[in-house]
């Protein structure tokens, strides 16, 4: 009984797979329609030229032939490169264009007879080149990239830290840095290294395109320092400004590595004489003019302080 059934079930699927076959042949030798990416490439490119375009692009073209060569096209490795020579679409002013019509002849050379082009996508290609001119400038990051709560980035490490752009002399003229893609990272502690592409025109080579980028961190710590001297400004020779007292207190957050390493000096404290001139009184203002690379929400203990002016 089981052998009956073992041979029934065998005939059912040697059917089923010829029934799949003849559907599969009548499918693919009806006519179809699909579109299709095509890499191009300029080639013929002189020595001395630099191609400050991609080497290397796509377009998209709808090709039309029976279903079988369709596939072979989608999953095969029957799709040609274009090759453009340099030569004949230079227009001799930093670039060249290669219409459609033309991207499409060239495919047509290059596929089966009876396939056709219907619509290439987009309209028309630029390349664009120089003739070596280039600029080393330095790199900065975009994005989002926020620590955790309490800590904050107290370094940023470029590797390389600069890269070498070439376009256009107009161009280059106007790029001062090149900029990072857009960076998303947050609720990180330690340190975060990330490697990323860079962002430019599309007629701007930067040499390389990928760099690494990393964000040190430190912990957020409220501080102060005493001992800091109050300096004057404005004032004539001749003359001796004396605060009481001379030296007062900045609180300060910073990070927890760099407050070991602060001193007074690094702080700069002043009184105006100019001020005092003007508008004398028994105090007179200080202002904290200056504070290291790094201090944020620095503030005086005291603002004004008891003076008194001698002739020297």
């Amino acid at each position: 009984m089981f052998s009956n059934v073992n041979k029934q079930f065998l005939t059912f699927l040697f059917f089923l797979l010829l029934s799949g076959i003849f559907w599969l042949t009548i499918t693919l030798n009806e006519t179809y329609e699909r579109e299709v990416k095509v890499p191009v490439e300029v080639v013929g490119i002189p020595k001395n030229v630099v191609l400050t375009s991609p080497a290397v692009d796509t377009v998209r073209a709808t090709l039309r032939d029976k279903g079988w060569m369709i596939v072979a096209y989608l999953y095969g490795q029957r799709l040609p490169t274009i090759s453009l020579n340099y030569k004949n679409y230079d227009r001799g002013n930093g670039g060249g264009i290669v219409s459609a019509s033309d991207i499409k002849r060239l495919l047509e050379q290059q596929l089966e007879i009876s396939t056709t082009v219907s619509a290439v996508k987009p309209d028309r290609l630029e390349f664009f080149y120089n003739n070596g001119e280039r600029k080393r400038v330095p790199i900065r990051w975009t994005g989002r990239v926020i620590p955790e709560h309490l800590y904050f980035i107290s370094q940023v490490n470029y590797m390389p830290d600069s890269v070498d752009v070439y376009a256009s002399p107009e161009k280059l003229d106007s790029i001062r840095a090149v900029y990072t893609e857009p960076l998303n990272y947050a609720g990180f502690r330690d340190t975060l290294a990330v490697s990323c592409r860079l962002s430019h025109a599309h007629d701007v080579k930067v040499v390389p395109e990928r760099i690494q980028v990393e964000f040190f961190t430190d912990v957020l710590t409220e501080e102060h320092i005493d001992g800091v001297p109050i300096q004057c400004l404005n004032l004539p020779k001749g003359k001796v400004l004396r605060t009481f007292p001379a030296k007062v207190k900045v609180h300060f957050v910073a990070g927890a590595s760099q407050i070991k390493y602060l001193r007074p000096e690094d702080f700069i404290i002043v009184a105006d004489y100019r001020e005092i001139s003007q508008n004398p009184s028994e105090k007179c203002n200080i202002y904290l003019q200056s504070v290291p690379h790094g201090i944020s929400r620095a503030t005086l203990d005291t603002k004004q302080v008891d003076y008194l002016i001698e002739e020297d």
